[in-house]
């Protein structure tokens, strides 16, 4: 592999609810401060959480950790509801820069009653060293949304 070639980070999750509800965890403020970030993740106090989930539209998942803000930065690609989700991610830096911006892409597919999804995290060969804590990361709050979508008070997608 060349020193330059992206870093991929893989996996995949089978839900036992509608490939829908799965989808719509990813796109809604509220559904996502159920499982992606805050204390029933890792201590961690949610600042904020915006997002406009449409091709163009972004986000930022702002948090605070032992007293350091940290804002989740991104920018949706693609959005294709219930099939496939893609967008940038990067930590909020005053010089940020090509190489610290990566890539996510989450493929949703119904299987049965449930879905599986795939989850394919690319970055940049400087990132390297932070491989497995990022795919560490992916499974801990893979594992916080499994818990809440088979929770008795389960996300409920929005309508309207």
């Amino acid at each position: 592999m060349s020193p330059h070639a992206p870093i991929q980070v893989q996996l995949v999750r089978h839900f036992d609810v509608p490939v829908e509800r799965v989808f719509d965890a990813w796109v809604d403020a509220k559904l996502l401060g159920q499982w992606m970030f805050g204390p029933r993740v890792r201590d961690e106090q949610v600042v904020h959480l915006h997002l406009d989930a449409r091709v163009g539209g972004t986000f930022s998942f702002l948090v605070r950790r032992r007293d350091m803000d940290i804002d989740h930065i991104g920018t949706y690609l693609e959005v294709d509801r219930p099939h496939r989700l893609v967008f940038t991610w990067a930590i909020r830096e005053d010089n940020l820069a090509e190489e610290d911006i990566s890539r996510v892409s989450l493929e949703f597919r119904p299987q049965g009653t449930g879905c599986e999804l795939t989850l394919t995290h690319v970055m940049s060969s400087k990132w390297a060293e932070y491989a497995d804590r990022t795919q560490a990361g992916w499974a801990t709050m893979l594992t916080a949304l499994t818990r809440a979508l088979a929770a008795p008070d389960a996300l409920e997608p929005r309508h309207g």
